[in-house]
């Protein structure tokens, strides 16, 4: 395994390159990908899913998403004068937009603007919650992304629906905060179906396929009415958040002393997995759930306990084989998303949570070999250090770069510098906290302060 210093320097360096794909046009952008083979700044505007007029300014895939890197790199280092102007330019952008901007989502408009503001400049990101409010409904709010389905509909989950618009409001514990989750999480009251073993939703209302996990499910709105009730003193959000719990629970499998949900349910019709073990679709991200339930003062779902449930879904991940390529399509990403630098982030938050010194060093490890499977699966050149993902079902199978939050070198340099860090300074490192999962970790570390 590498030394601390070791994933400083390969974190330094992608973040080094990330830095040279960063262009400017009213303000600082950064294209999604990067021909492979291209001098820096070579990147084409990507004309897929998120293309980057529209998503320019997006925790998930544009500048939004480089503030976290910047303010773990002011945990060990003084920014140098590329990054505080850079560091500058976002904050002017974002605030200049805010008035104009109509999308609310945390991972593709507002609520990640406001998580940005707040991390690179306290206070500015009262513009984005302000707006925030202006915007809400009573379903809460209507993503303007073009899914396919009709833009108006009201989302429901973390990515881009009203469960992660009430985690960055209670996180930013602006003076906009209460109103925005309380509209939030009775929005997501409203939205919620019946089942035999408790409450369930889908990314939209009555939707017929659920991916419960974290990401677009269950798992992450209950835990955003976990906090958000614990926040408000709001027991019918609380009470809410179990109920979806157990139906999480019902649904998923507690073999092996481990707890897993399927990616889909009913099964997708992709070729997909049936069972992952990332933040998006797995017990990584899942884990969220259990901890936000304890955050609320709840001790216990459908007879076990949540830090229990916390611990079968570590032991799911550790014991899956992952960060291993098994097999095409079973780990063929390694961002934060949906691969291996979320996985090692969550591992690093639960060593930080851990009062068993075996279980914490059994995590610390666990978190090293996602780092070192990051080192050892690194493109480097002259040019800096990258990473190309897999995808088993196009010829040829691997991607171009990908530079962002949480899908690119961004997201996975923060972590490489968080690890290393750790490493450096042990397991009462402070942690730059997100809204999606600052109460899995204790709160005297924590680099903000929750509502």
């Amino acid at each position: 395994m590498l030394r601390g210093a070791g994933y400083r320097d390969v974190g330094e360096r992608a973040w080094s390159w990330v830095l040279d794909q960063v262009r400017e046009d009213e303000g600082p952008w950064l294209p999604e990908t990067v021909p492979q083979d291209g001098p820096p700044g070579a990147g084409e505007e990507p004309s897929g899913d998120r293309p980057a007029k529209e998503h320019r300014d997006s925790l998930y895939s544009g500048i939004a998403g480089l503030a976290p890197a910047l303010a773990e790199i002011a945990q060990y280092r003084e920014l140098t004068a590329r990054e505080q102007a850079l560091a500058g330019g976002i904050v002017a952008r974002l605030t200049r937009q805010a008035e104009q901007t109509a999308e609310p989502s945390l991972y593709d408009g507002l609520g990640g603007h406001a998580m940005a503001l707040r991390l690179l400049a306290p206070g500015t990101e009262a513009v984005a919650l302000r707006r925030l409010v202006d915007l809400a409904g009573p379903d809460g709010w209507r993503t303007t992304l073009d899914l396919g389905e009709g833009s108006d509909a009201p989302l429901i989950d973390v990515i881009m629906g009203s469960a992660g618009v009430v985690m960055a409001a209670v996180w930013a514990r602006s003076e906009f905060s209460a109103a925005i989750a309380a509209t939030g999480g009775e929005a997501l009251l409203r939205a919620a179906d019946r089942t035999d073993a408790g409450l369930d939703w889908g990314m939209t209302p009555g939707r017929a396929s659920r991916m419960p996990n974290y990401s677009h499910g269950t798992a992450g709105v209950a835990a955003a009415l976990a906090v958000a009730g614990a926040a408000l003193d709001r027991a019918d959000f609380v009470d809410a958040a179990v109920r979806g719990a157990r139906h999480v629970l019902a649904v998923g499998s507690l073999a092996d002393g481990g707890f897993v949900v399927p990616h889909t349910i009913p099964p997708s019709t992709r070729e997909v997995e049936p069972v992952t073990y990332t933040w998006c679709h797995g017990p990584a991200g899942t884990s969220h759930l259990f901890t936000a339930l304890a955050h609320a003062g709840v001790a216990e779902v459908a007879g076990h306990g949540v830090d229990e449930l916390r611990e079968r879904c570590l032991t799911s991940v550790l014991t899956s084989g992952v960060p291993e390529r098994l097999r095409p399509g079973f780990w063929d990403n390694d961002g934060r998303c949906c691969g291996t630098a979320g996985v090692g982030d969550i591992l690093l938050d639960a060593a930080q949570d851990c009062p068993v010194p075996a279980r914490r060093q059994t995590l610390v490890e666990a978190a090293r070999t996602m780092g070192d499977a990051l080192a050892d699966r690194a493109v480097r050149d002259d040019a800096g250090v990258r990473w190309r993902f897999l995808e088993h079902r196009e010829d040829p199978p691997l991607l171009p770069p990908g530079t962002a939050w949480m899908q690119g070198a961004a997201g996975i340099a923060t972590f490489l510098l968080r690890l290393a860090r750790f490493l450096d300074t042990g397991p009462d490192a402070p942690v730059v906290d997100r809204p999606d999962q600052w109460w899995s970790v204790p709160a005297h570390l924590r680099t903000t302060t929750a509502l």
